[in-house]
């Protein structure tokens, strides 16, 4: 088990930057995801407007860029772990929190019932402070995705690309 676990992580520092790349673009995507809980949900009910109403294809895409959250928390979980690996340090512990307390807004939290509490639709048995919970939870993806494009940015500037490249983009 050690020796498949030296060879993932071997794989996983040979291809970083793409790694990286990959990840800081489906983390990135959930921008729009927390656009739309801002701009829609969260202004509904603190000032009675919605300010990006979505219906049809919108709403599809919304749904689609929620989805990628998934293989996004993964990524970007490898990430802090992979630095952990290296040595402790409490901002990748942070960061890992932050991540992981996602996946109890994903499966119990929903968006559906966030949406649901404040459209007035509620009826759930769960309380309405459990929606702003959420929404926080939602939130702490921010300073992460920040960290992510920040660490992708610095890693094209240490010539990772060159390596990159000379690896012919996947081998």
């Amino acid at each position: 088990m050690r020796r498949a676990f030296r060879g993932f992580w071997g794989w996983y520092e040979r291809h970083y930057l793409l790694n990286l790349a990959i990840t800081g673009a489906l983390f990135a995507l959930q921008i729009v995801h927390l656009y739309w809980l801002s701009a829609d949900v969260v202004a509904q009910r603190l000032v009675g407007e919605s300010f990006f109403r979505t219906s049809g294809w919108l709403r599809t895409l919304i749904l689609v860029v929620d989805y990628t959250e998934i293989p996004a928390l993964i990524g970007t979980s490898l990430v802090y772990l992979n630095e952990l690996r290296k040595g402790f340090g409490w901002k990748s512990v942070a960061f890992l929190i932050f991540l992981n307390s996602q996946w109890l807004h994903i499966f119990w939290i929903t968006d559906e019932f966030v949406v649901g509490e404040f459209g007035g639709n509620g009826g759930n048995a769960l309380p309405v402070w459990l929606a702003w919970a959420a929404i926080g939870i939602d939130y702490l993806e921010i300073p992460v995705i920040v960290d992510v494009l920040r660490r992708l940015a610095v890693s094209l500037r240490e010539r990772r690309v060159e390596e990159f490249l000379r690896q012919g983009g996947f081998g």
